[in-house]
């Protein structure tokens, strides 16, 4: 498989697309006023407890306090750590804290005490002492040898913390390794000197931008070549891949083509398309998506694809061509959470089986954790993805002003109707002249034609006249009765 990333910077933003067999796979969007959390370290102090959630509201210097649960403590001694929140922290302490999920509409961000540093090959947990080794490398010889060169490292350094091969370290020498644990217990030993030196709450360590996170993160063996269309971003990530990832040097090329480098590869009309709730299938069918707070439901529709052979068949490949879509609306959408996905209902319990084996292969290149169940009683299939930024949608969309983010407006004959009801209302409380209703052009359009009749009515029964004039910037659903 043939894999690209491209690497788009303006003074205000910059977005990171990736690329597999030239299908936009994966876009992440990064704007200078709020750039991502996660992975940043805080000093941060206990502002509120909570007992009974079990957790504790921590301010680090953000505009809303950020979240702490009792299971993100970490304590010196594990084993007869207790369980509640009361006896963890106190109102007033300070705490280092680190971000695990950004905060997401209303809510704060999550926090953590389990502190972990990446570098390209290699997580650092300075709280605890094992070895772990990434579960996508699958050659049981490679974890053993990758767990022997740590723990060597970790036994001749004892109590400076544990390590975890990251996927990018299968096959990479002891020696590149050794210097990554070296390079990740420097980094946290200038953490914990910034701690002890600064007082009050803020930041201590903030992770690499976008950018750097990219290649530190994103770019493996089957990533051919990284385009960046700013001259200074491209020096700074050969600078940054020279010193961290020099194997990657040679993949970096600066893109000085005349059309945007997003435009070539179609990213614009892929991100336009992400943010409608329909998506086509290729057969004929479609997939609605619905993001709300709880969770994101996906149905599946056999739309115009009729098939050839019989209906069962038919719904078969409608699903099957589904569960490559959807993961890759997964990715490239950024949901996560509780995802419900209502598949055509299907009777044949092979094809079942081969419909759940094709999303969970399609969602094995997914670099978010999933968790996928069996097909409910109801024909669900429900899944996890894990969640630690920002959707798609919600960095680049605000709710509708007119509707509130409902999905739909009252109509202009329900507005009508209401006027009338607030006239009643009006004329039997107050002595007045005149009525004036104030509203907008489609709303007082329906009232002088269709309603008209029934306003004349209203007017001979309260004895008193209804003026009518338009607002421009009122929507469909706004009105007033003023009393002259």
């Amino acid at each position: 498989m043939s894999e690209e990333i491209l690497i788009n910077v303006t003074p205000p933003e910059t977005r990171v697309a990736v690329i597999e067999n030239g299908v936009v796979q994966e876009i992440i969007v990064e704007r200078a006023v709020r750039r991502g959390l996660v992975g940043n370290i805080y000093r941060g102090r206990i502002c509120r407890v909570l007992p009974g959630m079990q957790a504790a509201f921590v301010d680090i210097g953000l505009e809303r306090a950020a979240f702490l649960h009792a299971s993100d403590i970490v304590t010196n001694d594990e084993e007869h750590r207790s369980e509640f929140i009361t006896e963890l922290v106190h109102e007033g302490d300070y705490l280092v804290v680190q971000v695990v999920k950004d905060p997401l509409g209303t809510k704060g961000a999550r926090l953590t005490t389990n502190v972990s540093i990446a570098s390209r090959y290699l997580v650092f947990m300075p709280n605890l002492t094992n070895t772990g080794v990434s579960q996508k490398i699958e050659s049981e010889e490679e974890r053993r040898r990758l767990r022997d060169s740590l723990q060597r490292y970790v036994d001749a350094h004892i109590g400076i913390g544990g390590y975890i091969a990251r996927t990018a370290a299968e096959t990479v020498g002891e020696l590149a390794l050794c210097r990554d644990m070296e390079f990740l217990a420097k980094l946290w030993q200038g953490i914990k000197d910034r701690c002890e030196i600064e007082a009050g709450i803020g930041l201590i360590h903030d992770d690499l931008p976008l950018v750097l996170r990219a290649l530190r993160d994103l770019v493996t063996p089957e990533v051919e070549r990284v385009r960046i269309d700013s001259r200074t971003t491209l020096e700074r990530a050969r600078s940054f891949a020279e010193k961290y990832i020099p194997e990657i040097v040679e993949r970096i090329e600066y893109y000085d083509g005349e059309r945007p480098l997003f435009d070539l590869y179609g990213v614009e009309d892929e991100i336009h398309k992400a943010l409608h709730r329909k998506v086509q299938l290729k057969s004929g069918g479609h997939l609605v998506i619905d993001q709300t707070e709880a969770m994101t439901t996906i149905d599946v529709n056999t739309g115009a694809f009729v098939g050839h052979r019989n209906l069962e068949e038919t719904i078969f490949k409608t699903n099957l061509e589904a569960a490559q879509a959807i993961c890759r609306q997964l990715r490239l959408r950024n949901l996560g959470g509780i995802i419900i996905i209502d598949f055509i209902d299907m009777t044949d319990e092979e094809h079942k089986r081969q419909v759940l084996r094709a999303l969970e292969k399609c969602l094995a290149r997914d670099h978010a954790k999933t968790h996928i169940s069996e097909v409910s009683a109801l024909g669900l299939v429900e899944m996890t993805r894990k969640r630690t930024r920002e959707s798609l949608e919600h960095v680049l969309c605000e709710s509708c002003p007119c509707c509130g983010g409902r999905g739909s407006v009252k109509t202009a004959e329900t507005t009508c109707y209401e006027i009338f009801r607030e006239i009643m209302r009006e004329a039997r409380q107050f002595e007045v002249e005149t009525l004036l209703v104030l509203a907008s052009q489609e709303v007082i359009d329906r009232l002088l034609d269709e309603e008209s009749g029934h306003l004349a009515e209203l007017e001979e029964f309260i004895g008193r006249p209804i003026r009518l004039q338009a607002e421009a910037l009122y929507t469909q659903e706004q009105y007033d009765v003023v009393l002259i």
